[in-house]
């Protein structure tokens, strides 16, 4: 029996042994949660092995080599349980640490765009037995303290005058501050006394702000009408102001407040205050201070055009101070206010547009405003040189809803100013009447000068199958752009005194155009032209003109020729440069440039030089014509500008 027990007791250690050494084997190559199912697995397979083997010996015996032989073959084969096992291991770590590293960045993100917080720090209420004005403000904070003694104060000082009664506000209200600050500070039982003293300084700026609502400007003697049957300006009487005694009732508020009469009710008084000019004075000084006149083409839409904008501004008065606007006076250039179709550059480009020409009126204003001393607030160059002023001293406008380039000026004199204005005969005068602001003696001008020339843009190119091919003919000439600066003038006496900068002014050029003939083919014309053709038997007779070969003059080549040949020069077709007050046709050393494809031979002998008639002058009685390019004394010559037609005209220098 109790060899049995031994030999059923060492068959269990046996087993252990081996169960151990499965485990033992198992452990090396699975992981902790697999070694401990396959070990408890095992456990139970083994004690049921040990119990049958107490049964059966041999049994037992051949157990233990199939079981050997399984494990064998186990080793042997590669374990896919236990691979899978490690690749969900790597895919959950991997896995857990990419939510693991966004965490980390939103929390990041979300600690850089938090707001930072700002916690108000809470008054503190004074603990200590504290009486201000006799009111006990313990337990309270220092804006409920403040609230408290204001409102045992029952402020109701208040000032009339006439029949109109205002509030004032409590002049008290910084020295209760100044007293809650020293009891807060001391944090001490006492006793407090908002004093009356030191509130002289707000008692003048109270009386200052009521008495700016109540004061009463005196009314200067000017004009205040314009009548358009005579043509003359209406006068108004000049009119007596008032203002209020300020430093008188500053006093008054202060020997109220003193007295503790915090509810009562302060009559304000007033002073006279005469007009610095009568009506009589203002009569008598009244007087055109600025003027100026420009030259118009015979373009009749827009002469149209600027006799409704002038027509706008006459009998016009501004205020003092008030600021004029030209295109809030003038409003939209639109056809159903008359005006007409013409030539005006909208962003570089000449276009034909409703109002072309106002620009004209702008420009003189703007010189009779800047003579008569008024300050100019807006004003621009146009695009391009102007011909009827002075480059720099022009003033481009162009309506857009009152937001476009404008011209404006302020009325910085005593008086108000009156515009008149007046065109007829091709000449446009503007003139700006009130009390002189200049000095006596005083008197402002404008001096332009170029300060550098600018390159034309790229000439233009135009088809003409008359021409040869390879020949190139200049239609029109380039015109260079420029830049400009100029000065304010000012003189006493005839003798300057001071020249500042006023403005500068900037212009494009003009692309030349040339006619060509890239087709290769020349279209011969009939009829052409003979080079010993006559002039009309006219008793002013000409030598005979130039064409070109196989070619018939064009439009603008007869037009040229027939201003050559008219007495008194060319007709008033196209712009010209105009003069101004003051302005004088200087001559030049420059000659007069040809017709475009046209040459016409000037008479070299006064004999032979055509004299303008009387009737003959250009627009508005200048007369412009051919200069001779010689002569008794010496070449004499003047600037030239060329007009659409490619005539050159005479223009004033300055």
């Amino acid at each position: 029996m109790s060899d049995t027990k031994r030999t059923q007791g060492g068959q269990r250690d046996t087993a252990r042994s081996r169960g151990a050494a499965g485990r033992s084997s198992g452990s090396r190559n699975a992981s902790a949660t697999k070694r401990s199912t396959q070990a408890a697995t095992k456990r139970s397979v083994e004690r049921a092995a040990a119990a049958q083997n107490t049964r059966s010996a041999g049994s037992g015996t051949a157990k233990r080599s199939t079981s050997t032989a399984r494990r064998r073959r186990r080793r042997q084969s590669p374990d896919f349980a236990k691979i899978l096992l490690i690749a969900i291991g790597i895919v959950i770590l991997v896995f857990c640490a990419a939510v693991g590293l966004k965490s980390c960045s939103n929390g990041e993100s979300a600690k850089a765009s938090k707001p930072i917080e700002t916690t108000a720090v809470p008054e503190t209420e004074i603990k200590a037995d504290i009486t201000v004005n006799g009111i006990s403000v313990n337990g309270m904070t220092k804006s409920e303290a403040r609230e408290k003694i204001l409102a045992a104060m029952d402020w109701d000082l208040k000032v009339s005058y006439k029949e109109e009664t205002k509030a004032v506000e409590n002049l008290l209200s910084v020295n209760v501050d100044q007293v809650l600050d020293k009891a807060f500070e001391s944090g001490k039982a006492g006793d407090y006394t908002v004093e009356t003293d030191g509130i002289e300084e707000a008692a003048k700026t109270a009386a200052a702000v009521l008495a700016d609502g109540w004061d009463v400007k005196p009314k200067n003697g000017s004009i205040s009408s314009y009548d358009k049957s005579s043509a003359q300006f209406v006068f108004s009487g000049a009119e007596k102001g008032s203002m209020i005694e300020r430093d008188k009732l500053a006093s008054d508020m202060v020997s109220a407040v003193k007295a503790g009469e915090y509810r009562k009710t302060i009559a304000a008084s007033a002073v006279t205050v005469e007009p610095e000019i009568s009506e009589a004075q203002a009569k008598e000084s009244f007087k055109r201070i600025g003027t100026y006149t420009t030259t118009t083409t015979s373009n009749k839409a827009r002469n149209e055009n600027i006799r409704i904008a002038s027509d706008a501004l006459n009998g016009l008065i501004i205020q003092p101070g008030e600021e004029f606007s030209f295109n809030r006076t003038t409003g939209n250039r639109t056809p159903e206010k008359g005006y007409k179709a013409a030539g005006a550059y909208v962003n570089g480009v000449l276009v034909e547009e409703p109002g072309g020409g106002v620009c004209q009126v702008s420009s003189t204003l703007y010189n009779a405003v800047v003579f008569a001393g008024l300050k100019t607030t807006e004003r621009h160059a146009h695009s391009y040189e102007p011909s009827y002023v002075t480059p720099g001293e022009d003033a481009m406008v162009s309506y857009d809803g009152y937001s476009g380039p404008d011209m404006k000026f302020i009325n910085n004199s005593k008086t108000a100013v009156g515009i008149k204005t007046s065109f007829s005969n091709q000449k446009l005068t503007i003139s700006v009447y009130g009390t002189p602001i200049l000095e006596e003696g005083v008197t402002l001008s404008m001096v332009s000068k170029k300060t550098k020339d600018l390159e034309a843009p790229a000439p233009v190119y135009e088809e003409d199958p008359t021409l040869e091919p390879g020949v190139e003919v200049e239609a029109k000439a380039a015109t260079l752009g420029s830049r400009w600066v100029t000065n304010l003038v000012t003189k006493k006496d005839g003798v300057v005194v001071e020249e500042i900068l006023l403005h500068n002014s900037t212009y494009k050029g003009k692309s030349a155009t040339i006619k060509r003939n890239t087709s290769g083919t020349v279209i011969s014309t009939e009829g052409e032209s003979s080079a010993e053709e006559s002039s009309p038997d006219d008793g002013n007779t000409l030598p005979p003109t130039e064409t070109l070969p196989s070619a018939e003059p064009s439009a603008e080549q007869t037009k040229a020729t027939t201003a050559a040949q008219t007495p008194g020069g060319v007709q008033p077709e196209n712009n010209v440069q105009n003069v101004g007050p003051g302005d004088l046709i200087q001559p030049s050393a420059t000659a007069p440039t040809e017709a475009p494809a046209v040459s016409v031979t000037v008479p070299q002998s006064p004999a032979d030089m055509t004299t303008p008639a009387p009737g003959n002058a250009g627009p508005g009685g200048q007369t412009t014509q051919a200069v001779p390019s010689g002569g008794p004394g010496g070449a004499v010559s003047a600037e030239t500008n060329a007009s659409p037609s490619g005539v050159n005209l005479i223009s004033p220098m300055g």
